[in-house]
C-alpha cells in the first residue's frame, strides 16, 4: 500500500480521501505514538498533555477540526483550539505555549476541496519520517481510552493569535514606516494576522484576497496566482506587493513594475543583508537543487556558500538544524529563518524582506538585481519508467550536456515522486540553448527509460 503520509502530512479530497474517521484515527494514533516516545510528559508530570489545533478557512476544516479534537481529547489530551491561523503560527504557538503536540489542518496552496493534517512535535518542529511511519502503522489499534476525570478537556484560545503577531514584530530591526504595500492573503489562513502585523510594523497596507468564505481559498489569489496582485500594485502605485499561499508558510513578492520576485530572489536579498550585518550563520544559505544557478552564482560573488538539499522544505530544515545554519528555503517561497521560526513562515519572510527595503531605501526591483536568473526549461516526460532515471544511456547524455553548458548552465534529472514521469530541467545562458539541450535529453529519456 502507498504511504499515507506525503511530503507535508496527510492530504486528499476532504470527505472522500480525508474523512472525519481517518482524521480522528490519526489523532488517536499520534497521541499514543508521541506519548510512547516521551514527548508528552516528563517523568513525574502530573498534568495531562496539551495539544494546540489550528486550521485554514476551508469549509471542510470545520468537521475535520471537530474530529481531530475529539480524537485527542478522547485519548486524554487537553486541547487548545486556535481557530484560523497560518501553519507557522501553529508551529510557533506549539513551542510558545509549551504544548506537547501541534496539529494544523490545511492543504496549503491546493484548491478548496482538498485538505490535510500536519502534526508538529514539541517545540513546533515537523515530525520525522520514522515517527510518521509509526503513527501510520498504529492506526486502528485496540486502544484503551481514559474515562471520567482523565479525559482531555477542550477550550478555545483564539486570542493567542496576538502572541504570534507580537513575536513576529520583535524580530524586526526597524519599522516599515513609509512603505506603501499590497498584500494578497489568498483568502487563506493569513487573512487577519498578515494585514495586522504589517500595519503594526508601520506600513500602509491594502489587503486583497482577504475575504475567505470557506470555498475560495487560493482561487485566483495568493502566491500561485500573482497576476491580480501585480495589477493592483501597478494601478495603486504601491512600492511592492507580497503574496502568501493558503496556509501562509510561503511568500512571493511583486516589485513596483509588476515583476515577480521569487523565492530565490528573496533568499538572495535576505542572505546578502544578513551577511552584511554579520548575522548569516557560517556565511551559508541552504537551498534545494531546484534553485536557479543564477542564485548560486550571485551568492558565490557575494562570498556566501550555498549548500544544496533534495527538493522539499523539510530537507532544507534538516540540513539547517544538523549543521547550524540559520537561513534556507526554496524557489517556491518557502523561506526558513531558523533564528525566529521552526518552519517556513511567509509572514516572517515578508516582514524581513520589507525591512531590508525600508532600511536601505532601495526599491525591491533594484535589490532583486543582486541575482540574474538563468533561463530555466523544465520538461516533464510522462509515461516512462522513472526507475530507469539512472540508465547508462541517459547518464552519458547528461554528462555530455554538462560539458557543453560549462559553468553557465546546469542539468537536473528528477523522477517524480508520485507519477510515472521523469523531469528534465536545464539552465543555460540563453533560453534557446536551454530549450535545445532539454529537448535532446527528453528524447533520450523517452528511449532509454521505457
Amino acid at each position: 500500500m502507498a504511504r499515507l503520509f506525503g511530503t507535508d502530512g496527510v492530504r486528499g479530497v476532504a470527505g472522500r480521501d480525508l474523512t472525519a474517521q481517518l482524521a480522528m484515527d490519526l489523532s488517536v494514533a499520534a497521541a499514543h505514538v508521541l506519548g510512547d516516545a516521551g514527548a508528552f510528559a516528563a517523568a513525574g508530570r502530573k498534568s495531562r498533555p496539551v495539544a494546540v489545533v489550528g486550521r485554514d478557512p476551508r469549509a471542510s476544516g470545520e468537521f475535520l477540526e471537530a474530529a481531530v479534537v475529539a480524537g485527542l481529547a478522547a485519548s486524554g489530551v487537553d486541547v487548545l483550539r486556535l481557530g484560523v491561523l497560518p501553519t507557522p503560527a501553529v508551529a510557533h504557538l506549539t513551542a510558545a505555549l509549551g504544548a506537547d503536540l501541534g496539529v494544523m489542518l490545511s492543504a496549503s496552496h491546493n484548491p478548496a476541496p482538498d485538505n490535510g493534517i500536519k502534526f508538529l512535535a514539541r517545540g513546533g518542529f515537523k515530525l520525522s519520517d520514522a515517527v510518521e511511519d509509526e503513527i501510520e502503522r498504529r492506526l486502528g489499534e485496540d486502544w484503551s481510552f481514559p474515562v471520567g476525570s482523565a479525559v482531555g478537556r477542550v477550550r478555545d484560545a483564539y486570542g493567542e493569535a496576538n502572541r504570534y503577531v507580537s513575536h513576529l514584530l520583535t524580530t524586526m530591526k526597524s519599522t516599515l514606516d513609509g512603505l506603501n504595500i499590497v498584500v494578497d492573503c489568498a483568502h487563506g489562513a493569513a487573512h487577519m494576522v498578515a494585514p495586522e502585523a504589517l500595519v503594526r510594523a508601520g506600513a500602509r497596507v491594502e489587503a486583497i484576497g482577504a475575504r475567505p468564505d470557506g470555498l475560495n481559498i487560493n482561487a485566483g489569489h495568493g502566491s500561485t496566482h500573482l497576476d491580480k496582485l501585480a495589477q493592483v500594485v501597478v494601478s495603486r502605485g504601491a512600492d511592492l506587493g507580497v503574496a502568501y499561499d493558503g496556509d501562509a508558510d510561503r511568500c512571493l513578492a511583486i516589485d513596483h513594475t509588476g515583476a515577480i520576485v521569487d523565492g530565490d530572489h528573496i533568499m538572495a536579498i535576505l542572505a546578502a543583508a544578513m551577511h552584511g550585518d554579520g548575522l548569516l550563520a557560517k556565511d551559508t544559505v541552504v537551498a534545494t537543487v531546484m534553485s536557479n544557478l543564477g542564485f548560486k552564482l550571485a551568492m558565490r560573488e557575494a562570498g556566501i556558500t550555498v549548500v544544496e538539499t533534495a527538493v522539499g522544505d523539510r530537507y532544507v530544515l534538516e540540513r539547517m538544524k544538523s549543521d547550524g545554519f540559520n537561513l534556507g528555503g526554496e524557489q517556491s517561497g518557502h523561506v526558513i529563518m531558523l533564528d525566529h521560526a521552526t518552519t517556513g513562515d511567509g509572514l516572517l519572510t515578508s516582514l524581513h524582506l520589507l525591512g531590508v527595503v525600508a532600511r536601505s531605501g532601495v526599491p525591491l526591483k533594484e535589490l532583486a538585481a543582486v541575482m540574474t536568473p538563468l533561463p530555466q526549461i523544465l520538461i516533464n516526460v510522462k509515461d516512462v519508467d522513472k526507475g530507469k532515471a539512472a540508465a547508462p544511456e541517459l547518464l552519458a547524455a547528461v554528462a555530455e550536456a554538462e560539458v557543453e553548458l560549462g559553468e553557465t548552465g546546469r542539468v537536473l534529472i528528477r523522477p517524480s515522486g508520485t507519477e510515472p514521469m521523469i523531469r528534465v530541467m536545464v539552465e543555460a545562458a540563453s533560453e534557446e540553448h536551454a530549450t535545445q539541450v532539454a529537448g535532446r535529453l527528453a528524447d533520450v529519456v523517452r528511449t532509454a527509460c521505457v
